[in-house]
């Protein structure tokens, strides 16, 4: 087994499931050995619908990536998204017996588990509980509590809440699949740790992953998550729009939206038009560009407000709370032309892109690099925390060594005796021990010969 420990991640969208196989290289540096993509069948809005036909789109990523990268994965990470997550501010404390001894992880350990016996609505179940800002004996704004002494340790937690039917659906479909499951993620906490700097979380910012079915939020201040949201409208629902304002099928309103789509229809003249072949002999379609555009800006103003009221419910308005390094806009949705642009309108915070480059290994392929894959990036490196050995290598078994021919010596005589030669050949000949083939084929021939013999006896 390798000293490198292994990890795997696995993004099950509604869209497309990427497993992800990775380990850390000498600088620190996440380096991708092999991914395999499939089209993701049975998830809707985040959420399993079809536990058989998730089950083979897993089994056809992770062979993809298997294949790819040489390894055999045995567990990994899972993304969790959906419309059921939700999440809740809770404040909790404990007594500690002995305040002469200074604080330490189990301290923090025991906090946590309180928490997660927090009593929950019928059939959810607590995903996350995140530590915020900690007091000790009344002193507030203690990030670090480590170390110090006190009786009374209080803290702020941000509690992720998600439906335990759906949870347990991932996992077996996983189970299913072969692997094993060795941890689950908030998927927009996963893309905030591909895409966000340390800088930007302290200095306050909004992460907006824009999936195929959900829209995802995670809001950081001072390093720490303080909230997190996810809005059941994505990329889909646009092309569904397309599809059903110009009349064509899903598929030509998904290669429209990715080719010509822009949320800012100013963009687009009147002239501009898209020729669309007709099905099953029928004419071609014509759409006009401009209309295009309208649909799709329609529909994304109406996506970025909804994440905006959940920014507003934070308080962003507060000058304590006040989000400086805006916007970071990933996930497929986020490659829409000039949706950077309308972001900034809507809200009127600086956006940009978030790529997941900056933790990936300067030899990484393009296509690893695109805000698509921001949060199976984030997924490996949560695997890699966990300093599991999640694929171990496949070793191929050696073919067995066929001995090496060599040539009977013959001895070069002088020509005088070359007739002793023959004779001796023949006289191997003679003495070899004949096949069954030989014999089977001498008895043909002579039965044929004596028969010939009597009917040329019979002729006379």
């Amino acid at each position: 087994m390798e000293k490198d420990n292994i990890a795997v991640g696995l993004d099950i969208g509604t869209t497309k499931i990427v497993a992800m196989i990775g380990k850390k290289n000498e600088y620190g540096k996440l380096e991708i050995l092999g991914v395999g993509k499939s089209k993701s069948l049975g998830v809707a809005r985040g959420v399993v619908n079809n536990i058989t036909q998730t089950i083979q789109s897993i089994q056809h990523a992770v062979k993809e990536a298997e294949n790819n990268s040489g390894y055999k994965i045995k567990d990994c990470v899972v993304g969790i998204a959906g419309q059921h997550i939700r999440s809740i501010q809770h404040t909790d404390y404990i007594s500690r017996s002995n305040p002469e001894e200074v604080i330490g992880g189990n301290d923090i350990q025991m906090l946590i588990d309180q928490v997660n016996k927090l009593a929950m609505l019928p059939g959810e179940e607590i995903i996350h509980v995140l530590p915020q800002e900690f007091k000790i004996d009344g002193q507030a704004e203690i990030k670090e509590p480590i170390g110090m002494y006190g009786g009374r340790l209080e803290s702020s937690f941000h509690v992720v809440v998600g439906q335990a039917s759906s949870i347990r659906n991932v996992g077996r479909c996983i189970h299913d699949s072969g692997i094993e499951l060795s941890g689950l993620t908030l998927e927009p906490l996963a893309s905030s740790d591909a895409v966000l700097s340390q800088e930007e979380k302290e200095a306050g910012v909004a992460l907006i992953d824009i999936g195929g079915g959900t829209t995802d939020l995670a809001i950081f201040k001072d390093g720490i998550i303080r909230h997190t949201a996810v809005i059941p409208f994505g990329g889909n629902v646009i092309t569904e729009d397309i599809k059903e304002g110009c009349s064509i099928i899903e598929k030509q309103a998904e290669l429209l939206k990715v080719k010509f789509g822009s949320a800012w229809p100013g963009e687009n003249k009147e002239n501009e038009i898209v020729s669309i072949p007709g099905l099953r002999g029928r004419e071609p379609k014509e759409i006009s560009l401009k209309n295009l555009s309208k649909i799709i800006h329609a529909r994304v103003v109406e996506i970025i407000e909804q994440v905006f009221v959940e920014i507003k419910a934070y308080g962003h308005e507060d000058p304590r709370k006040k989000l400086i390094a805006g916007i970071v806009l990933t996930g497929g949705g986020s490659q829409l032309q000039h949706i950077k642009q309308l972001v900034e309108y809507i809200t009127g915070m600086d956006t940009r892109i978030g790529y997941p480059n900056e933790h990936l290994a300067g030899n990484s392929s393009e296509e690893i690099s695109s805000p698509l894959y921001a949060t199976a990036v984030g997924l490996v490196m949560n695997s890699i925390q966990n300093q599991t050995q999640s694929a171990v290598k496949i070793t191929q078994t050696p073919a067995p060594e066929i001995p090496e021919y060599k040539a009977p010596e013959v001895e070069i005589k002088a020509p005088s005796e070359a007739p002793n030669i023959v004779a001796k050949q023949e006289e191997v000949v003679k003495n070899e021990p004949e096949s069954t083939e030989t014999k089977i084929r001498k008895s043909f021939f002579d039965r044929y010969v004596d028969k010939i013999k009597e009917f040329l006896d019979n002729a006379e």
